[in-house]
């Protein structure tokens, strides 16, 4: 565990079934897996359980979702909901106070929603998605939420790997992700950048890791420590992964959140998973064997790794990824969406 140095220059590859071979193969999966995130934050795994066919299918569902007329769209537009859930328009939403580039769905996982008034705040985003009529694209519910429940199942695979890399029982993060799971998913077209901006702005993703899929046009970068930008190129029926910065809170630093962005180059669609725990789950650092943080220690990059900024902060004129971590994953996510 020395001080990572060198900056990656490529994204490494890791197959997924290994962690279904031989007890031996399964503990040098959970090695390389936390190796691979402590060192780059990022990965392309590769024989998981979203075959081909599927992906196809799924992508289907997608482009015909995004080829709607706009008024159709609209019926479910993101500011019909409380809850942060729907459709927005390109240009819509900000990151790092910046415009992205990108029309896009937002989804989260359907948990029974509190009050309106409920305390504290972040709670209110829990509660229902926004889909259209089933008439309108057929079978589109039943595609998009086969995606989700299949990406759910291998993100709790990686979970419990990452945890026998770090010396935990496999179950630690599932424990610590309480009753009422939140997980986030985007559904995503990107029109090409328009010089000067980006499809999505440099950021960290919030959750706990995040599986994505790419279709066919590159643009994703990943910023490694020495201040280049390394594409993510996409690889047909493989996911990437990403670490988030939930991980981040929870490992102390040890595995972090890596700043990344998309400019894409033409026409380009994709669709992302984002873990998370529930709202109210705590990002208190985990007990690890002490050699952990004594990694951090040792690395500048781990040792100073901050968070995206606060919506006061924002609002201060402040961006950027250094501010502090939160208590809490709803605390976490309410300073993004509010």
């Amino acid at each position: 565990m020395t001080d990572q140095r060198t900056a990656f220059t490529e994204i490494p590859v890791l197959s997924h079934t290994r962690w279904h071979g031989t007890p031996e193969e399964r503990r040098a999966f959970a090695h390389d897996l936390v190796t691979t995130g402590h060192e780059v934050g990022f990965l392309t795994l590769v024989d998981h359980e979203l075959d081909l066919d599927f992906v196809a299918r799924y992508f289907e569902a997608l482009q015909a979702f995004f080829a709607l007329p706009t008024d159709t769209k609209a019926l479910i537009e993101k500011k019909r909901s409380r809850h942060f859930r729907g459709w927005e328009r390109t240009g819509s939403e900000l990151t790092d106070n910046k415009v992205d580039w990108r029309e896009q769905l937002d989804l989260s996982t359907e948990n029974e929603p509190y009050a309106e008034d409920a305390l504290p705040a972040y709670l209110r985003l829990d509660g229902p998605n926004q889909w259209l009529p089933e008439h309108v694209l057929p079978g589109f519910h039943e595609t998009v939420q086969e995606f989700l429940a299949r990406a759910a199942r291998i993100a709790d695979e990686l979970m419990a790997a990452l945890a026998l890399g770090l010396g935990v029982p496999e179950d630690t993060f599932a424990k610590a992700f309480g009753e009422r799971r939140h997980s986030l998913a985007k559904l995503i077209s990107y029109p090409p950048t328009p010089d000067g901006g980006a499809g999505v702005n440099s950021h960290h993703d919030s959750g706990f890791l995040t599986l994505l899929l790419q279709h066919g046009v590159g643009g994703l970068q990943a910023l490694n420590p020495g201040g280049e930008w390394i594409d993510v190129p996409p690889v047909d029926g493989a996911l990437v992964i990403n670490l988030g910065e939930t991980l981040q809170s929870m490992t102390g630093n040890y595995l972090v959140a890596t700043t990344h962005r998309v400019i894409s180059p033409a026409q380009r669609y994709s669709s992302a998973y984002f873990h998370g725990p529930d709202l109210r789950a705590s990002l208190e650092p985990l007990d690890l064997d002490p050699r952990f943080a004594d990694a951090v220690a040792a690395s500048p990059r781990h040792r100073d790794a901050g968070f995206m900024a606060k919506r006061e902060e924002l609002v201060a004129g402040q961006g950027g990824t250094s501010s502090s971590r939160s208590a809490a994953f709803g605390e976490q996510l309410w300073n993004y969406y509010r």
